[in-house]
C-alpha cells in the first residue's frame, strides 16, 4: 500500500517529538519517503528523532531549493501550507497526482522561499480563535484528506511502490526486529528469511549463534 507519489517535506521543523509525529502520520497513509531540511543548530537532534521511526526513509537536504528541484523531477505538485491571499481549502486539492507537501517550523512556518517554490499555497479552515494547528496535526489532517482521495481513486488497491524482493526483505528484518538485526551485524551472521506473517524462518544454528555470548574480554 505505499505510495510512491506522495510525499511531505519538513522545513526546519526543529521539534524531536513533532519529527516523530509527522513521521508516524505518514507511515500511516503508506508514505515511504520523506524529505527534510533540518535547522543548523539542532540538525543532529532532528536527525536522530527522524531516524528512530523505522519504516519511513527520510532523505536529508541542505537546501529546500534542492529538495524541490528533486521533487519536481519527478513530476509532483509542490503544496505549502501558508495562509495567504492565493491559498485555497486543501480539501480542494487533487492528492490523487503527484504530490509533496511543505510543511514549516513551528515558530515561523514556512519560508520566503518556500512560499515562492510553491506551485500552490493552501490553508486548513479554522473557527477558533488560533490561527494555526500543531505542524504534525496539520500534517495528519491533510495526509489523511490525501489518503481518502486515493482510497476513492482505487490508488491503494494494488501494490504501486516495487520495492526489489531483497530490499523487502532487509526491510523487514532491519526494521521489525531491530534489537536482532543490531546482534546479528555485530555477530557477522546472514540475514535470515520473514516469512508472510512477519515471522523469522531460520535454522537452529543461526539462532545458537545469536544466543551465544561474546567472549570476555
Amino acid at each position: 500500500m505505499r505510495q510512491p507519489d506522495l510525499t511531505l517535506c519538513l522545513e526546519e521543523v526543529h521539534k524531536p517529538h513533532n519529527v516523530s509525529a509527522v513521521i508516524r502520520s505518514a507511515d500511516a497513509v503508506g508514505i515511504h519517503d520523506l524529505h527534510a531540511v533540518w535547522p543548523e543548530k539542532i540538525k543532529t537532534l532532528v536527525s536522530s528523532a527522524a531516524g528512530s521511526n523505522s519504516w519511513v526513509n527520510v532523505h536529508n537536504h541542505d537546501t529546500l531549493a534542492g529538495a524541490v528541484t528533486l521533487l519536481k523531477s519527478q513530476g509532483m505538485q509542490i503544496l505549502a501550507t501558508h495562509l495567504s491571499d492565493s491559498a485555497v481549502d486543501f480539501r480542494a486539492i487533487d492528492f490523487t497526482r503527484p504530490t509533496c507537501i511543505i510543511m514549516g517550523s513551528e515558530k515561523t512556518g514556512i519560508s520566503q522561499e518556500a512560499i515562492r517554490l510553491a506551485d500552490q499555497h493552501i490553508m486548513i479552515p479554522m473557527s477558533g480563535m488560533v490561527q494555526s494547528l500543531n505542524v504534525s496535526v496539520a500534517a495528519a489532517v491533510i495526509l489523511y484528506e490525501a489518503q481518502r482521495q486515493r482510497e476513492a481513486a482505487g490508488l491503494y488497491e494494488h501494490p504501486r511502490c516495487a520495492l526489489a524482493q531483497d530490499e523487502q526483505q532487509r526491510l523487514l528484518f532491519e526494521r521489525g526486529y531491530p534489537v536482532l538485526a543490531q546482534v546479528a551485524r555485530e555477530k557477522k551472521l546472514p540475514r535470515p528469511q520473514i516469512d508472510e506473517q512477519g515471522h523469522i524462518i531460520a535454522p537452529d544454528s543461526w539462532w545458537a549463534a545469536m544466543q551465544q555470548k561474546k567472549p570476555s574480554a
